[in-house]
């Protein structure tokens, strides 16, 4: 069963690579280009104010172009792929231990807390930048600022998804819900209180650009998380409820006389 799971999540993902590599194709490529030109103004200007002469840009192991199609497709592809064997593997933890919900609730629910607690949550703290806004000596800071945070949000989601589980049997599954919920909030607020502010945006970059790329950005992550979800759940349910009729006709089949 586990197998079935990781086959049908790493399809689900697939098809959540290309959906969100149109969505980033078509609303975050254009804003991307837009960042590229006011960083190369930025860099003429401040040229002409020190009476310099703008260095060449280095050659580029892999060209804009390049980046903007190939590389962004694979990337998009290979990383949705990956994410949907994940979920299917959660989801196969997760499945029966959720209440009442049947395979399109849990896959929509995980999918849900997936989005929220793997991008939603980092990227308050964290959120992403656009080419020009941030200093390129300090990227690997930044990277590893923004995967922390991920890592302390992904931990709290699971510290809180099992002590949903215990509670549940006592207080019942509101209480304990709500109980899990508040203290994942707890957690991640001190988190992002305490770790480093990184505040590089420079003061002439467009403030909607900056928007609307960061928008475009949780656009693709919906997307991908979305596709995930509903097209995992739906497979899944589907597969049982043909289970589930072939397994009554048979019964049916074996007390019926002859």
């Amino acid at each position: 069963m586990v197998r079935t799971y990781l086959v049908r999540g790493m399809l689900v993902g697939l098809i959540a690579g290309l959906l969100a590599f149109a969505f980033a194709r078509t609303f975050g490529e254009t804003l991307v280009e837009r960042a590229i030109a006011f960083e190369t103004q930025i860099n003429e200007q401040q040229a002409k104010v020190h009476g310099s002469m703008v260095e060449p840009v280095a050659h580029e192991l892999v060209s804009r172009r390049m980046q903007a199609g190939l590389g962004l497709f694979t990337g998009g592809v290979v990383y949705c792929v990956a994410f949907g064997g994940l979920f299917a593997l959660v989801f196969a933890v997760a499945n029966g231990r959720m209440g009442r919900l049947d395979a399109r609730g849990v896959s929509a629910l995980l999918a849900a807390a997936g989005f929220v607690a793997g991008y939603l949550v980092p990227s308050l703290k964290y959120p992403a930048s656009p080419p020009a806004v941030g200093q390129a000596e300090t990227i690997g800071y930044r990277t590893a600022l923004f995967f922390v945070m991920l890592l302390i949000s992904i931990v709290a989601a699971i510290g809180a998804a099992m002590l949903r589980e215990r509670l549940v049997g006592k207080y019942g599954g509101w209480t304990a819900a709500l109980t899990a919920l508040g203290a994942y909030l707890v957690v991640v607020a001190v988190a992002q209180l305490l770790l480093p502010v990184i505040d590089e945006v420079p003061e002439q970059f467009p403030a909607s650009l900056l928007w609307q790329f960061r928008i475009a950005s949780l656009g693709t992550q919906a997307v991908m998380w979305a596709t995930i979800g509903l097209g995992f759940g739906w497979l899944t349910g589907r597969a049982a409820m043909t289970h589930s009729r072939a397994a009554r006709d048979a019964h049916l089949a074996s007390i019926l006389p002859r």
